[in-house]
């Protein structure tokens, strides 16, 4: 785990952090990342925006009116853009751009199992997406310029009626700040807040997934069916004429019951959903293979020369000797299952480190676009 900054949280460590104001209260930090400068400029982002494979919207405000807009845009679009009142956005940065996965691994003290991704938004003057929650933990880190947030411990959670965003009937903040470039702002799920540019801005929100357990529990029993293995068919053998036809009788009930008891589970089939589901790729991710591979020889030579990388859009994560990768589970010992351990969790690994079983994988994640060779100078 990378060593927090002093800075990066004024001047508390990991541990005093999560104790105070995790899923507590909000912090905001000056200058936690001094003189940030942002991972790209406005040119670039709208290239993102641009592009099929980026989640990007676009938020307009027309006094009490909102409008959304989903990409990907057109320049010819973005160049008609108004002055000011309008927001756009861009998610899975990490997924594109070295220096966003950069970024992101100043956060590792919380677990990748809860990092969702890095969002970016722009906005001229007046920008935002008016008042909201979110369901789950964000850091807000101000990028060029700056932006007012206005936050509240809210209890009144409605909405306006018929808006395109979830945005607050009622709000009512308990405070204020204005955040310049390096500061941020920490917020627990469900806190109230509403960001508005006072000039030209960027604004980075790293968020931390926080599934329902309606969502849970639906994808769980999609697990478990995708292995069920359950034989024999509903039968009644002993079945008895009955003067209400309609009726369900408490024997067609009991036998029912009886087939849906026999349905278990262990903690391993837990780790495998949790596994497989936290490393499902996002929709628009696509792994593109090595147009020209190396052999498996040739590929191992330059392994142990330059070392691997996770590629952008990979996810990958452990438990025991489990390791998961964009949705697949792989079984490995200890010798062999360290160094998948390593990449995992540092997101690249050193090629003199892999054994011969593990640069077996590795060359199979090579050929699948999981991962790539590093550049010797690669920062």
């Amino acid at each position: 785990m990378r060593a927090v900054s002093k800075h990066l949280l004024g001047g508390l460590n990991a541990t005093t952090f999560l104790r105070r104001h995790w899923q507590k209260q909000p912090l905001l930090v000056r200058g936690a990342f001094p003189a940030f400068e942002g991972v790209l400029d406005l040119d670039e982002m709208q290239e993102l925006a641009c592009r099929e494979e980026c989640d990007a919207r676009l938020v307009l405000r027309q006094g009490q009116r909102w409008s959304v807009e989903h990409g990907p845009f057109s320049r010819k679009r973005l160049s008609r853009l108004p002055a000011r009142d309008w927001t756009l956005l861009v998610q899975g940065l990490e997924r594109v751009l070295p220096a966003a996965r950069e970024l992101l691994s100043h956060f590792n003290f919380i677990p990748y199992s809860r990092l969702d991704d890095l969002m970016v938004s722009y906005a001229p003057p007046g920008g935002g997406v008016g008042a909201h929650f979110d369901s789950y933990d964000v850091f807000l880190l101000q990028g060029p310029g700056q932006r007012r947030w206005r936050v509240g411990r809210q209890r009144d959670l409605s909405l306006v009626e018929g808006a395109p965003l979830k945005i607050l009937r009622n709000f009512a903040p308990d405070g204020e700040c204005v955040l310049s470039a390096g500061d941020m702002l920490y917020l627990p799920p469900e806190y109230a807040h509403e960001g508005v540019a006072l000039d030209a801005c960027f604004t980075y929100s790293i968020g931390f997934r926080a599934p329902s357990h309606r969502e849970l529990v639906s994808r769980f029993l999609a697990h478990l069916d995708d292995g069920l293995e359950i034989d024999g068919r509903y039968a009644d053998p002993d079945l008895r004429a009955q003067a209400r036809p309609a009726h369900i009788d408490i024997g067609m009930v009991a036998k029912i019951e009886a087939v849906l008891g026999s349905i278990t589970w262990s903690r391993r089939d837990v780790v495998a959903f949790v596994g497989g589901y936290l490393t499902e790729p996002a929709s628009q991710v696509v792994f593109a293979s090595p147009v020209r591979a190396l052999t498996r020889t040739a590929f191992s030579k330059a392994v142990r020369q330059a070392g691997v990388e996770l590629a952008g859009g990979t996810l990958m994560l452990h438990s025991g000797s489990e390791v998961f990768i964009n949705g697949e589970s792989h079984r490995v010992d200890g010798r062999n299952g360290a160094p998948l351990r390593e990449l995992a969790d540092r997101r690249r690994l050193q090629g003199h480190r892999a054994t011969a079983a593990a640069m077996d994988v590795l060359y199979q994640w090579y050929r699948n676009g999981y991962i790539y060779l590093r550049k010797k100078r690669r920062i």
